[in-house]
Formats: C-alpha cells, sequence, structure tokens
C-alpha cells in the first residue's frame, strides 16, 4: 500500500487543522492506520491510530480531547483533525498502516506498522 500525507502548514496557537493520509494499492481498506509526529532532535512519537473498520481510536495522552482520528474507507483516507494545536505540536506529521493484530504494545510503537507516508509538516507559532 502507498500512503500520501498532506494538509501541514504554518497555524498559531490555539487553530486548527486536518491533515489526510490518502491511501492507494491493493486491499488498503484492510489496513490499520495510524498517525506519528517527530520533532527536531526527537524520537518518532505515537500520536492517534484508528483500527481498519473506524470503530476503535485510540490517542496519545498529550493530544486525547484535541485531536480526533478517523477515516472513509469508500475513498481510502484518513484523517487526522488537529485543535486548540500548541507550540509543542510542531513536528513532522507520518501516517502509517499495519496488517494485523492491533494490540496497544504494537498499535503505539513505530516498529508495529508496515508502510509509512512522506510526513507532512506541522508548525505552530505562539
Amino acid at each position: 500500500v502507498q500512503l500520501q500525507a498532506s494538509g501541514g502548514g504554518l497555524v498559531q496557537a490555539g487553530d486548527s487543522l486536518r491533515l489526510s493520509c490518502a491511501q492507494s494499492g491493493r486491499t488498503s481498506r484492510r489496513y490499520h492506520m495510524g498517525w506519528f509526529r517527530q520533532a527536531p532532535g526527537k524520537e518518532r512519537e505515537f500520536v492517534a491510530a484508528v483500527n481498519w473498520s473506524g470503530g476503535s481510536t485510540y490517542y496519545a495522552d498529550s493530544v486525547k480531547g484535541r485531536f480526533t482520528i478517523s477515516r472513509d474507507n469508500t475513498e481510502g483516507t484518513v484523517y487526522l483533525q488537529m485543535n486548540s494545536l500548541k507550540p509543542e505540536d510542531t513536528a513532522v506529521y507520518y501516517c502509517a498502516a499495519r496488517n494485523g493484530i492491533f494490540e496497544e504494545s504494537i498499535r503505539t510503537r513505530a516498529y508495529g506498522y508496515d508502510y509509512w507516508g512522506q510526513g507532512t509538516l506541522v508548525t505552530v507559532s505562539s
């Protein structure tokens, strides 16, 4: 499966952005999806995940209540709605796909995903 992330940009603290991750390729619909981010000088960290059906969603504590992950399997797209953005949300955001079990120890780890998009930069100014 191929992943194309988009929607990043420069915003002010308190603003909102919606990231998109377009999936293409065979049987993309069966994949569980995740969003990760990587700030300069830091490791890639888990942000949010959604199972293949969209029925279950998971969030990092740092974004819970502000970010919402969703998916539209008819369009093959996963979204990350980001509200009340903070300067500490500044990072390159990556979407990723996984086919298989989706327990917590897997879905919150970058190594648990099989495919990655190219990343989209989100910059939040104070």
